[in-house]
C-alpha cells in the first residue's frame, strides 16, 4: 500500500471510532440531562404554586379595593385574577403529571 492510502485508511478508522464513541457519550449525556431536569422540576413546580399564591393575594387585595370603591367592573377584574391563579395551578399540576416527577 502506498503511504497516502495508508494515511487515508488510518484517518477513516479513527473517525469511525470517534463517531462511535461520541454517539455513546451523547446518549449518556442526554440521560444525564434528563435526570437533572427531573431533579429541578419539583422545585419549579413548587415555585409555580408559590407564584400562584402571591398572584391570588395581590388579586384579592385589588378586587377588595375595587369593590369598596364602588367600581362597576369588579366582577370582570375578579374573574381575571381568579383565572390567572387557576391557570398557574393547573399548568403546574399538568406538567407535574406529564413529566411524572
Amino acid at each position: 500500500m502506498s503511504c497516502p492510502l495508508k494515511g487515508l485508511l488510518l484517518i477513516s478508522v479513527c473517525m469511525l471510532v470517534a463517531v462511535t464513541a461520541l454517539a455513546q457519550s451523547g446518549e449518556t449525556g442526554i440521560r444525564n440531562a434528563t435526570d437533572q431536569v427531573k431533579q429541578y422540576f419539583g422545585v419549579a413546580t413548587t415555585l409555580m404554586y408559590a407564584i400562584g399564591a402571591l398572584v391570588g393575594i395581590v388579586g384579592a387585595v385589588k378586587v377588595y379595593n375595587k369593590w369598596n370603591s364602588g367600581d362597576q367592573d369588579t366582577g370582570k377584574v375578579a374573574s381575571a385574577w381568579f383565572g390567572s391563579c387557576i391557570f398557574l395551578v393547573v399548568v403546574a399540576t399538568i406538567l407535574e403529571g406529564f413529566f411524572g416527577v
